[in-house]
C-alpha cells in the first residue's frame, strides 16, 4: 500500500445562497495507519468535511491532496427505497469497482455473514431496519479493502455484535497501512476507537480536548445483559464481562 496520507490545507466550503460558510480554513493531515475521529453538533460541518475527504464534493477554497485510489465511504443516510436485495446491491457496487461477479458475491457473503445481517444476504433492502441497512452500506465500503475508510456516524443503529465488528474493521484497516476518518456526535466514541480526535464547531476545526476515564463496575442479571450492553456501547463506554 503506497498511501501516505490525505491533507486539507486552508479548506473552506460555502454553498450558494448561504451567507455563512459550512467549513472555514480547515487544515488537517490524516496519515497512513491513523484513525481520526471528528465530533461536533448537528450542522457543525462534519458530513461536508467527510464528503470532501471522499472526493464527493469540492472545496470553495483551499487544497485537498493525497487522496488514495481506493476509498471506502459510508454516508450518514442509506437509500431506504431500494428494490434490490442486499446481495444484488453489493454485486452492482462491486462490478462498478472492477470486481468479477463471482469475486464480489463471495466477498459480499463474507462481509454480510461477519456483520450478521438479519434476514440473510438476499433480504430486500427496502425491508431493512436502520441498523441492518447500516450493515449493508458498511459492507459496500469494504468490498475492496480501502486505503482510506471514511465513515459518517457509522455506529448509528448497529446492534452489539456489529459494534464490535466495526471496531475490528477500523483497527484492521489502520493495521494494514490504511487510514480511517469517522464522525460521531459522542466524544467518548472517538476516545475509544481513534488515535487522534478533532472537534468541529461552527465549521472550524480544533484538537479535541482529552477527557478523564472513569472505571465503574456494575453487576447485572444475565437476562438483561445484552440490552444493557447495546445501550452502553451506544454511549461509547468500554464494557468488559
Amino acid at each position: 500500500m503506497s498511501f501516505r496520507g490525505v491533507s486539507f490545507s486552508g479548506v473552506s466550503k460555502r454553498y450558494r445562497g448561504r451567507r455563512r460558510a459550512v467549513l472555514t480554513d480547515v487544515t488537517l493531515h490524516v496519515r497512513s495507519g491513523e484513525v481520526v475521529s471528528l465530533h461536533g453538533a448537528n450542522g457543525s460541518g462534519k458530513s461536508t468535511l467527510l464528503r470532501m475527504m471522499a472526493g464527493l464534493s469540492t472545496p470553495s477554497s483551499g487544497v485537498i491532496s493525497g487522496r488514495p485510489e481506493i476509498i471506502g465511504y459510508v454516508p450518514d443516510r442509506f437509500p431506504p427505497g431500494e428494490r434490490l436485495s442486499a446481495t444484488e446491491y453489493l454485486a452492482h457496487m462491486g462490478r462498478i469497482r472492477g470486481l468479477s461477479t463471482a469475486a464480489v458475491r463471495a466477498r459480499a457473503a463474507e462481509l454480510l455473514d461477519r456483520l450478521a445481517l438479519v434476514g440473510g444476504a438476499h433480504v430486500p433492502l427496502r425491508t431493512l431496519s436502520k441498523g441492518n441497512a447500516q450493515k449493508v452500506t458498511l459492507a459496500q465500503a469494504l468490498l475492496v479493502p480501502p486505503e482510506l475508510l471514511v465513515l459518517d456516524e457509522p455506529w448509528s443503529g448497529l446492534d452489539a455484535s456489529a459494534h464490535q465488528v466495526l471496531g475490528e474493521v477500523i483497527a484492521e484497516t489502520a493495521a494494514t497501512g490504511g487510514a480511517v476518518v469517522f464522525t460521531d456526535h459522542r466524544e467518548s466514541i472517538g476516545q475509544t476507537h481513534a488515535t487522534t480526535g478533532y472537534a468541529l464547531v461552527d465549521g472550524r476545526l480544533s484538537a479535541a480536548a482529552a477527557a478523564s476515564v472513569v472505571s465503574v463496575t456494575i453487576e447485572v442479571p444475565a437476562a438483561d445483559y445484552d440490552g444493557l450492553l447495546i445501550q452502553a456501547r451506544d454511549r461509547g463506554w468500554r464494557v468488559r464481562r
